[in-house]
Order: C-alpha cells, then sequence, then structure tokens
C-alpha cells in the first residue's frame, strides 16, 4: 500500500544531495548561452520563512528551472535583507543580541529554503548585515556622490510609531503597520536621494 505513495521526503534528500554535488544550480557564465538573471526580494532576517516567502520563490524558482532547461545561463542568486530596524525590532522582541538573532533567522530560512528545493547558486549569497557588504555599499555610494549623482533634500515616509522604522507602501495596509497595527503616520524626514534622471 505504501509504494503507492510517492515518497517525498526520500526523493528530496536524494535530489537535493545530487545537486549540490553536481553544483547543478552554479552559475557558469558561459559565454557561448544566452543569459537569464533573476533576482527576488531578499527576506528580513526577522523571523522564520513563511507561506508568502514560500509563494513569492516558488514563482522564481520555476523561472529559473524553466530557462536552465532551455538553454540559458541562469544567474539565480539569494541574499538577506539582515541591516536595519526590521532584524533590530525582531532581536529586541526576541531578547537576543541582533548579530545572534539575524545569524540564527538567516540559517532557519536557509534551511526551509533548501529543504522547498530552491535552485538558488549559494555560490553568491549576499549578507546586508556583513561589515565586506556594508563596505562595499558605502565605496558606492561616496562614488555616487563624487560624481554628483546623490543629494540631501526631505520627503515623506510612512512611519511606524511601535516600530520606530519607516515602512514600504506595501507594508501598510488599511493605514496600518502590517506588523504591530498601529496607525502610520506620514513625515517628512532627511534623506538621500539618486539623481537617476542627471546620470541618465
Amino acid at each position: 500500500m505504501e509504494d503507492q505513495f510517492y515518497a517525498h521526503a526520500i526523493a528530496d534528500k536524494k535530489w537535493q544531495a545530487r545537486w549540490r554535488e553536481t553544483e547543478a544550480f552554479k552559475w557558469s557564465n558561459d559565454s557561448s548561452r544566452p543569459k537569464y538573471y533573476i533576482l527576488e526580494m531578499f527576506p528580513y532576517t526577522s523571523g522564520k520563512l513563511h507561506i508568502g516567502h514560500s509563494r513569492n520563490y516558488a514563482m522564481g524558482d520555476t523561472l529559473a528551472r524553466f530557462y536552465r532547461a532551455r538553454g540559458f545561463d541562469v544567474l539565480y542568486p539569494m541574499g538577506w535583507d539582515a541591516f536595519g530596524l526590521p532584524a533590530e525590532n525582531a532581536a529586541i522582541n526576541g531578547g537576543k543580541h541582533p548579530r545572534l538573532f539575524t545569524d540564527e533567522a538567516r540559517d532557519s530560512m536557509k534551511a526551509a529554503m533548501d529543504q522547498l528545493g530552491l535552485s538558488y547558486d549559494w555560490s553568491l549569497e549576499i549578507n546586508t548585515s556583513k561589515p565586506e557588504y556594508t563596505r562595499a555599499q558605502q565605496q558606492l555610494f561616496i562614488e555616487f556622490f563624487n560624481r554628483g549623482l546623490v543629494y540631501r533634500d526631505t520627503s515623506y515616509v510612512n512611519w511606524c510609531p511601535t516600530c520606530n522604522t519607516v515602512l514600504a507602501n506595501e507594508q501598510v495596509i488599511d493605514g496600518k503597520c502590517w506588523r504591530s497595527q498601529s496607525e502610520v503616520i506620514k513625515r517628512q524626514v532627511p534623506q538621500w536621494f539618486f539623481a537617476i534622471r542627471k546620470y541618465a
């Protein structure tokens, strides 16, 4: 009776081990093949992977596998939006040091992504809380600044008084913060802008 069902746990482990051994999803940058680049949002390291993440990443994975099957050299990295108040607030709520909390959340999410069989090239993993990433971003910002491509101004943002952070429009649902359910305030703050039109 049991062999009528798909033993997914056994099959998943077998094929995931094979993918790791053969580096099946490693980007080769083979000049003879057409290229395709897929970049999904990096999750905040403020908790565990949930069904919303799975839905989003399953779509990107499907696209990556489709283009690989058509002979494309697919660049498909993953990373962690691990630097900033969402991760820091989660660490405070969890009663842990932000570095420890962030690393544990990242490890948990990465294990869940592997369990789902997502086809990322993990050799290209980006972690925005690592000093080398921050240093590279600062160097890039200085380069833009020196070329007159960034400027300082004030503009309105979505501010959550409970989380003490700025929210993207997508994080405001019916005028409330997606996490705390607090009323979101429009607040004018000084910030940096990229002079995109000037760059073009």
